[in-house]
């Protein structure tokens, strides 16, 4: 059964273009190092809830929208492998968080082992 890292970010709408940039260059190196699958989706139908909700999750703000992304690995220690080679690339090493299109102290995340799977 695989394993699925998974995120939740805000992402203010003006950085949009620039969140696709850093997504699409990320998703090139993790799938170089071997994840089955790297998917940055960008919220569409996503309503702040009465209790919880995506929005709420992150404290979206109203000029924000939530991205949702996750990676998919063969396994817990093939995601490990693949993330250590993916922290050591120097292609990522010149990423501050402070210069990052998002605001990383809002964004969750988490490791997923499967369940059920077609």
């Amino acid at each position: 059964m695989q394993y699925v890292d998974g995120f939740v970010v805000p992402v203010p709408n003006k950085n949009l273009a620039a969140y696709r940039r850093l997504a699409r260059k990320a998703g090139k190196i993790w799938m170089e190092y071997g994840a089955l699958a790297y998917v940055e989706c960008v919220g569409d139908d996503v309503k702040p809830g009465k209790v919880t909700s995506f929005p709420q999750s992150v404290k979206l703000k109203p000029d924000e929208t939530v991205i949702f992304s996750w990676i998919v690995y063969k396994s817990r220690a093939h995601r490990d492998r693949v993330n250590k080679q993916v922290m050591a690339d120097p292609r990522l090493a010149g990423m501050d968080p402070k210069t990052l299109p998002f605001d990383g102290k809002r964004m969750i995340w988490g490791g997923f082992k499967g369940l059920v799977e077609y």
